[in-house]
């Protein structure tokens, strides 16, 4: 329930919206990109971008055409910092949060 919270504070807040908008934007195109280079299914496809670019790296899956991993490489390159950023970003609201409420 704190993170659904958490999410629509970051709705309302333009900065935190922008960062929200741009992780979204990343997302969607190694989704769509990985379905159309590599034919995975859009749930595979997006599951790969999100363990590549939150660096889990499973690798359940990998890319198999030399274009999928020119694409992945890139796409660590662009997509990293912006999704790092996001988690950083949501740990550190939710941490003000809890210590505002315990204030309380």
């Amino acid at each position: 329930m704190h993170f659904l919270k958490t999410i629509l504070t970051f709705l309302r807040n333009r900065e935190y919206r922008d960062l929200l908008y741009t992780t979204a934007i990343i997302l969607t195109i190694g989704t769509f990109s990985y379905h159309h280079i590599e034919g995975w299914s859009y749930i595979d496809s997006l599951y790969f971008s999100v363990v590549t670019l939150t660096t889990i790296g499973f690798g359940d899956f990998t890319p198999q055409t030399d274009l999928g991993k020119l694409f992945t490489i890139l796409y660590i390159i662009m997509g990293i910092g912006v999704i790092l950023t996001f988690i950083n970003t949501l740990q550190h609201h939710y941490t003000q949060s809890q210590q505002k409420r315990k204030k309380k």
